[in-house]
């Protein structure tokens, strides 16, 4: 009778996966660049754990910028960054990458001039997350050099938010196409300012009155004749379809205007003063929609074919789109797979917290495709 000693293999104590640093660059502080300040800082100590380290280095506004940025100081106020000179995004980009560490810069302006710089970013491999419609909508030229550029410098570019804020829309699209489903169609109601205003138009008051009321509400742009002409719903429209592989220009899209040509033109103060002149054209189409008691939806719709178009429609009642609340976005997408019952993707659709915090889900993103040890 004998005894064998077993010998395991020695275990050394688990080591730390290191720490991923990911430095970054905010251009356009407002509403939703202040936002998302305040959710990177409110995340730091639940991301560090997972080490991921997202470095903000510098901040950059219309006409000056701000280097050597002091993360508390530039929390409490941007202000307060150390040192300060007339914004030179070139130069920015550069003093973000300064510390050889991953670098990426985030666009919460609405420039076109800033999108130009995308594709120079992302060749020397700076990565690009953004709420910036004008590089996924604007010239189709410069939108395949920034895919180009992202490509050769194997860099991510990222824009969640450019359509329906935080919601995902954009990944559920590419998600949908990565595992080889088939576009037959997207609808959506892509502005939450245009969704209020269906909601809120019943025939109880003029359509002026209800336009007067968003805006005193804050839920149009300073001139609503940006809501109300459809353009930028367009703009969301061509960014899904360059997603889904159609090559759409903004030119395409066929946009109605809610605004009649004889406003169009006039100063902004006199298009508020004469905005009465709404009334008359969405008083018809309420009672067309009455006539068939169906509901007054402002849709976007794209098939496959590539058709676009951005219209005030009249859906039934019992349309997924006559249920929304508020300023509810709402797509749905109906491909090979989901065609019998379309995929509906719901919910709010603007304001800087949901923007930023879709924002905040590409940088995630981003910093995974790095080795950062984060699900998003």
């Amino acid at each position: 009778m004998y005894s064998q000693a077993i010998h395991l293999p020695s275990q050394a104590a688990p080591s730390l996966a290191p720490v991923r640093r990911l430095d970054i660059g905010l251009i356009g502080p407002g509403k939703v660049g202040t936002a998302l300040v305040a959710q990177l800082h409110a995340a730091r100590s639940r991301l560090l754990p997972m080490r991921l380290d997202l470095r903000l280095r510098a901040v950059a506004a219309s006409r000056r910028m701000w280097l050597d940025v002091d993360d508390e100081a530039m929390h409490e106020r941007h202000d307060g960054a150390q040192t300060w000179r007339p914004t030179d995004l070139d130069a920015f980009a550069g003093y973000v990458g300064t510390d050889g560490f991953p670098t990426l810069i985030i666009d919460c302006s609405a420039s076109d001039e800033v999108a130009s710089h995308y594709a120079g970013w992302l060749r020397q491999g700076i990565h690009v997350a953004t709420p910036n419609k004008h590089a996924g909508s604007g010239d189709l030229a410069r939108y395949g050099a920034i895919r180009g550029a992202a490509h050769d410098g194997r860099a991510r570019f990222r824009f969640e938010a450019t359509v329906c804020a935080g919601l995902p829309v954009m990944q559920t699209l590419r998600d949908l196409l990565d595992t080889g489903d088939e576009l037959v169609a997207v609808d959506g109601m892509l502005s939450g300012t245009l969704a209020w205003l269906c909601n809120r138009f019943d025939g109880s008051a003029p359509f002026s009155a209800c336009v007067r009321e968003a805006h005193a509400l804050g839920y149009t742009e300073p001139d609503p004749r940006d809501d109300l002409s459809g353009r930028d719903v367009a703009r969301k429209l061509v960014i899904m379809a360059r997603e889904s592989g159609v090559p759409l220009a903004l030119d395409d899209v066929e946009v109605e205007s809610l605004v009649p040509a004889s406003l169009q033109s006039v100063a902004p103060g006199e298009f508020m003063a004469r905005m009465d002149e709404l009334d008359a054209p969405l008083d018809a189409r309420l009672a067309e929609a009455r006539a068939v008691d169906g509901v007054l939806r402002h849709v976007a719709h794209l098939d496959r074919a590539g058709r676009a178009s951005v219209r005030l429609v009249v859906l039934p009642r019992d349309h997924p789109f006559a249920h929304t609340r508020l300023t509810d976005n709402i797509v749905q997408f109906c491909t090979r797979r989901y065609r019998d019952n379309p995929l509906i993707v719901q919910g709010p659709g603007a304001g800087p917290e949901v923007t930023a915090a879709g924002v905040f889900t590409d940088i995630l993103r981003i910093a995974g495709s790095l080795g950062a040890n984060v699900c998003a």
